[in-house]
């Protein structure tokens, strides 16, 4: 046995100045963007895109990634508290945010990027899709430091003692007993970790021959049948989930596997209309070495 139990007692302010405290999800959520915008810039963007495209690019996805997760907590999981209360929706800072909400608003903003810039869009996500895995791995580590959408109560020796977060019994409202529970942001952190290694060297690959889309739909399948996996031993976010078969972050997870697969169904059965080019071109002076 590695532990009998691991205890996490971490602040998740890092300081404060006054009331306006600088938190440690928001430093993730902040590398997120920063890691992935200078990983896409040195290795992915190639010849398509200029730097001040990019850099538009950036502020494209963080505006629509962020609205998207707002929106999507507020109606995949409260939509009747913020029906009544719209403006409760602007107030971010409270925290609820929402994954599958964020996927969507990304690709809304993509969109609208596409139709300014004329990049081929599949081209497009297939790089988008490398670096999303390393920024939800972030993402994950900052919902970690909150003491968060942690997991069910474990025996397993890494299970990890939540003491800063409450949860209280729906029957009596008194304060349930603090237990170890499955570290399920870590889970889904290292799975997105390792999704994001498989696809950056697989894109990394020379002269790979491969229809656009494929990295994206295969990255998007695995992340969500990971995600899918892991909410089984999730702790419920809201309280309509109790009882269901499949819980809400489960649900919303098909749709996104569904339309991986759907994806590279249609790129293999229409390929005309997919770029068959190398994903990584060898450029002229190295095939020069080569000769």
């Amino acid at each position: 046995m590695l532990f009998n139990v691991i205890t996490w007692d971490f602040d998740p302010e890092i300081f404060s100045i006054g009331n306006h405290a600088v938190r440690w999800y928001g430093l993730m959520f902040a590398l997120a963007f920063l890691t992935g915008y200078w990983i896409f810039k040195r290795y992915l963007r190639g010849d398509k895109l200029t730097s001040e495209m990019v850099d538009s690019l950036l502020v494209h996805i963080a505006i629509g990634a962020i609205i998207g997760a707002r929106l999507g907590h507020c109606f995949f999981y409260e939509p009747d508290y913020f029906l009544r209360n719209p403006l409760q929706i602007l107030f971010v800072w409270k925290g609820g945010l929402a994954s599958h909400g964020g996927v969507i608003g990304l690709f809304l903003a993509l969109w609208l990027y596409n139709r300014k810039y004329k990049i081929p869009f599949l081209w497009l996500i297939d790089r988008i899709a490398i670096v999303a895995g390393l920024g939800c791995a972030f993402i994950r580590f900052g919902n970690f430091f909150n003491s968060e959408i942690y997991g069910l109560p474990t025996n397993l020796p890494w299970g990890v003692e939540f003491v800063r977060d409450r949860l209280y019994d729906s029957a009596t409202g008194g304060i349930l007993p603090t237990v170890a529970r499955h570290p399920t942001q870590l889970y889904e952190a290292l799975s997105y970790f390792l999704i994001f290694i498989a696809s950056f060297v697989f894109y990394r690959k020379r002269n790979m021959e491969i229809r656009d889309g494929i990295i994206f739909s295969v990255t998007m399948i695995a992340m969500f049948i990971a995600r899918f996996l892991i909410e089984f031993v999730k702790n419920d976010q809201v309280a309509f989930e109790a009882g269901m078969s499949f819980n809400m972050g489960q649900l919303l997870s098909l749709p996104f596997i569904f339309a991986g697969i759907g994806l590279i169904i249609w790129t293999k059965l229409k390929p005309r209309y997919f770029s068959q080019e190398p994903l990584l071109q060898v450029s002229s002076k190295e095939k020069k070495k080569k000769t």
